[in-house]
């Protein structure tokens, strides 16, 4: 079960290495959870957009960001376009990623202690920067149970990704 967010804002797990990435859609919200995610201590790998530009993709910046998840550069990672659609399909597609659209507390931290849940994707055009914080929080202070069932059923998505 995870623990609950500390009433002050701050996680209430220990501290971790996290990436962030995010288009122009969702380039306000990342740099507001930049600067919270500093304050609160994580060390932050900002994937991108160093600028809010209308024609940017999101691909560009949230799949470097997955790969860097996938391959344990970042312990978790964020990622954010307008909706929140478009970065869950894209980091989706990078083996060993389990992302999630969140857009409600429970599947935040649901998600990563049933399903190890390794990047949040969120709609910086759809939810509030409290709502945002709060799902973040809730994200990284939750732990992977480790129960056999999720084990199991993990084994069973792995095998899908390695049939291509």
């Amino acid at each position: 079960m995870s623990q609950t967010p500390g009433t002050d804002g701050a996680p209430a797990t220990g501290r971790m290495a996290i990436g962030i990435a995010a288009d122009h859609g969702g380039y306000e919200l990342k740099e507001l959870l930049v600067g919270r995610l500093r304050e609160a201590g994580h060390a932050v790998t900002d994937f991108g957009d160093p600028l809010s530009l209308p024609g940017d993709d999101y691909p560009d910046f949230v799949v470097p960001m997955a790969r860097a998840v996938a391959a344990g550069a970042v312990e978790r990672g964020i990622a954010i376009c307008a909706s929140g659609v478009g970065a869950c399909v894209a980091a989706n597609k990078v083996a060993g990623v389990r992302a999630c659209l969140i857009h409600e507390s429970y599947s935040a931290h649901q998600g990563v202690e049933d399903d190890d849940m390794n990047i949040i994707c969120l709609g910086g055009q759809v939810i509030g920067r409290a709502l945002a914080w709060e799902l973040v929080d809730g994200f990284l202070a939750a732990r992977f149970s480790g129960e056999a069932r999720h084990r199991r059923r993990l084994g069973k998505v792995a095998a899908l990704e390695e049939k291509g």
